[in-house]
């Protein structure tokens, strides 16, 4: 079983979507396998299923100034920010097919959602960094320490239609966390968000491109795929068909 691998840059979120529901279409026809796609925005706002507006902190004004764009999405969760220096992921999976921890006909989301984290939390420890979940607070944390509280270093909010999922996670590696006070992060007012290059005893510092083949290789891993790299988004449509079983 192949899990193919789009590794994209730094592209608009709006392009970003563009080409999810591209690939989204593609794995609905059963044409494609399942797929990963990884990206870099420009900073944008989005807001999910469950958004207020009044989590967004910053007056129109200050966005309008600053270039960010607000974007209503199908995802599920709160607002949260994208910029630069996150890495953002779009797992697009059929989940009627072969994946771990499935009981039934198809994975449950949530389950679907565990295993995402799971990926992430290995990726953090490639980089020296522990992380855990936390209960009813999907994501990715850090450990608390003495007077020092947990903090999200990765979001995650997806979207599922007719089985397929699409949206994903964002994993904050260079991110300059100041513009995350623009919103109260996925709603939750009583924590902080962190980073890769804050936490990792690295030195240098994780780079975006070494965290995207972290998460590309730890995905396999979790998901129990061998990772098929693509150069663009038509070699990736043009994959051979018994490539794209499920």
């Amino acid at each position: 079983m192949y899990l193919h691998l789009l590794q994209l840059g730094r592209v608009s979120y709006a392009e970003g979507l563009r080409l999810q529901d591209e690939i989204v279409a593609a794995r609905k026809a059963g044409t494609i396998g399942d797929t990963l796609l990884l990206m870099e925005h420009s900073p944008v706002l989005t807001l999910g299923r469950n958004a207020t507006r009044a989590n967004i902190i910053a007056s129109d004004e200050l966005l309008s100034q600053k270039g960010v764009e607000i974007y209503e999405t199908t995802r599920g969760g709160e607002v949260t920010y994208h910029g630069p220096g996150q890495l953002v992921g779009y797992p697009i999976f059929d989940l009627r097919g072969d994946l771990p921890n499935k009981r039934g006909a198809f994975l449950g989301p949530v389950d679907f959602v565990r295993l995402m984290e799971e990926a992430l939390i290995l990726t953090c420890k490639d980089f020296g960094v522990p992380t855990q979940r936390i209960c009813k607070r999907t994501g990715v944390w850090t450990y608390a320490g003495g007077s020092v509280q947990e903090e999200k270093i990765a979001a995650i909010g997806i979207h599922v239609s007719q089985a397929i999922t699409s949206h994903g996670f964002a994993l904050n590696v260079t991110t300059d966390l100041r513009d995350f006070n623009w919103i109260v992060p996925c709603g939750i007012a009583d924590r902080g968000v962190t980073s890769l290059e804050l936490e990792s005893p690295q030195d240098p510092p994780p780079t975006l491109a070494q965290a995207s083949n972290s998460i590309a290789a730890n995905f396999g891993r979790v998901f129990n795929r061998q990772v098929l790299a693509s150069n663009s988004i038509d070699e990736l449509l043009a994959a051979p068909a018994a490539e794209a079983v499920r």
